[in-house]
């Protein structure tokens, strides 16, 4: 299938590259950090188009920083309640009257609820896919984020290359390509856009209780830095949210079907 053109949205002071598919009720796809529309495509790990062959309207975007968009200069421009901005300020451009879905997949999982906590009325639908490691269980991530900003921040393209070959690849990905943060975020950039990771976790618990919206969230298995832990907390967080979790490869492939028929026509 060809990929749709790409437009540009002004959105917060920046521009967001934006790829729109299929006819009806806006959902909106927000990738995960290092992710992007065009490494989303060449990784081929979860594919959403079927969403908008099943009646929605699909527009994917590069995140700040990310891929063709155009970024802050400060790091609180990339932690998630900023992104929840960006999301807001689409879902306001390409669906002024009516509310929109949203699946989210990591960073982009985080930038939904901080968004769907923001304006709850601006949204029918979530779909949220792999939840990052969040609240007690962050610390540590936190502290390889801040690690490799300091590398990104020596502009040594090798030694972060090093660093980021020594980390330990999740059993579920063990056949699987890591792409380098270097594919969707400008050298210069990539300090901003993982000190914004580093500032960022997911709404408090009690906060998250007061989210309507149905919900499914799709995790995986055997990563840490997306632990199952997370995702089962959220759905029982959550209202009237279903849990499903992927425990190989071919599982997570079959998540486009799964939003789609979960967001089926918005």
């Amino acid at each position: 299938m060809a990929s749709p053109a790409t437009e540009f949205v002004q959105v917060n002071g920046g521009r967001l590259a934006c790829s729109v598919r299929g006819t009806g009720p806006v959902v909106l796809y927000a990738h995960g950090l290092f992710c992007s529309r065009a490494v989303d495509r060449q990784r081929g790990l979860v594919d959403f188009s079927p969403v908008a062959e099943a009646g929605c309207r699909l527009v994917a975007y590069d995140a700040r920083g990310h891929g063709e968009s155009g970024c802050g200069r400060h790091s609180g421009a990339f932690g998630w309640p900023a992104l929840a901005d960006d999301l807001l300020a689409l879902a306001d451009h390409f669906s002024p009257g009516e509310p929109v879905s949203a699946i989210g997949l990591s960073m982009g999982t985080g930038t939904a609820l901080h968004a769907a906590l923001k304006r709850p009325e601006r949204f029918r639908k979530l779909v949220l896919t792999a939840p990052p490691t969040a609240w007690d269980t962050r610390a540590a991530q936190v502290q390889v984020y801040r690690k490799l900003a300091a590398v990104a921040a020596s502009g040594k393209v090798a030694l972060l290359e090093k660093a980021l070959a020594m980390a330990p690849v999740p059993p579920i990905f063990a056949n699987i390509p890591r792409p380098s943060p270097l594919a969707a975020v400008a050298l210069q950039t990539l300090p901003l856009v993982l000190a914004g990771a580093a500032a960022s976790d997911l709404p408090a618990p009690a906060a998250l209780r007061g989210i309507r919206q149905p919900t499914l969230v799709l995790g995986w298995d055997t990563d840490p830095a997306h632990p199952v832990s997370t995702s089962a907390t959220l759905a029982g967080l959550l209202p009237g949210a279903e849990l499903r979790v992927a425990r190989d490869i071919a599982e997570i492939a079959t998540w486009g079907e799964q939003a789609a028929a979960y967001l089926g026509g918005g």
